[in-house]
């Protein structure tokens, strides 16, 4: 059900007209849903600055939330779910902040049989907005999570530099393909800058290794390889032993060692180096 374009001017001039007292019911029928988590002067300006947004939209010939005339209040609504979303605040909560309009709005309307059937349409108008709010909310929450799943998936995979020309990734938990396609690009991208020739993968924290996570972890050792890193893979307890072993699972000449401590060794008499001769470079 789309306003008229009688309708629509009506209540935008109604929206101008009544803009103070409008804003205040709004503020209050909000603040009443949020309880206090969210400052009065901050959801005073939110909602002063969306029933400008209806009030333009409207004047503007707006008869529903998808016309041209409506893409600014569109854009404060998408702006307000972005922000809330951000802040912790639940879909609901987003959209309660929309459909409480109707309820001010109600407060200083005629009761005449005109305006009740405006109501309606006008109604139904805020109604959309609310619900444009809602997926709005839905898709800033997802893109939110997508971002911090990324963000917790790069500080699970860190990668150390052990000694001078060894670096190490430390993998602890699950290694499926995302999270190895990281392990993969981290490490390559720390043998470019550090022009270490030693790299050891160590899997003392994976719970299990199937064929699944041994081609992970093959993968990324040719792809040490052919950035010209030798590639030691320690953590080999022995149930991970024994599981390689029934699976099948060829590493090749790929050197592996029980402990992150005797791969180090391991590459240290490779290299001729000795622990008591020299200690690790700091970082700064």
């Amino acid at each position: 059900m789309a306003l008229s374009s009688d309708e629509g001017s009506r209540f935008a001039d109604l929206l101008k007209e009544h803009e103070d007292t409008l804003a205040a019911s709004w503020t209050d029928e909000v603040a009443a849903t949020l309880r206090g988590r969210l400052s009065h002067a901050e959801l005073q300006r939110q909602t002063l600055e969306l029933q400008k947004g209806f009030q333009t939209a409207l004047s503007g010939g707006a008869r529903d939330l998808d016309d041209d005339a409506a893409a600014e209040l569109r854009a404060q609504l998408s702006e307000l779910s972005n922000t809330r979303a951000r802040q912790g605040f639940t879909a609901t909560e987003t959209a309660v902040s929309v459909f409480a309009l109707k309820e001010a709005v109600l407060k200083v309307l005629g009761n005449d049989d005109g305006s009740l059937r405006a109501y309606v349409t006008f109604s139904a108008f805020v109604d959309r907005a609310g619900l444009f709010t809602f997926d709005s909310y839905a898709r800033a929450r997802e893109e939110l999570i997508a971002d911090q799943a990324e963000q917790l998936l790069e500080l699970s995979t860190p990668v150390v530099k052990l000694w001078e020309g060894v670096v190490a990734v430390p993998l602890v938990g699950t290694l499926d393909s995302a999270r190895a396609q990281v392990v993969m690009e981290r490490l390559l991208q720390t043998l470019v800058e550090t022009s270490s020739p030693y790299a050891i993968i160590d899997i003392t924290g994976v719970p299990a290794v199937d064929t699944q996570v041994a081609q992970h972890i093959l993968k990324t050792v040719v792809a040490a390889r052919l950035m010209g890193a030798d590639c030691i893979i320690s953590g080999i307890r022995p149930q991970i032993a024994q599981t390689i072993v029934a699976l099948g699972i060829e590493f090749g000449d790929i050197a592996t060692k029980s402990s992150l401590a005797d791969a180090l060794r391991h590459v240290l008499r490779k290299t001729g180096d000795k622990v008591s001769q020299k200690s690790p470079r700091r970082e700064g």
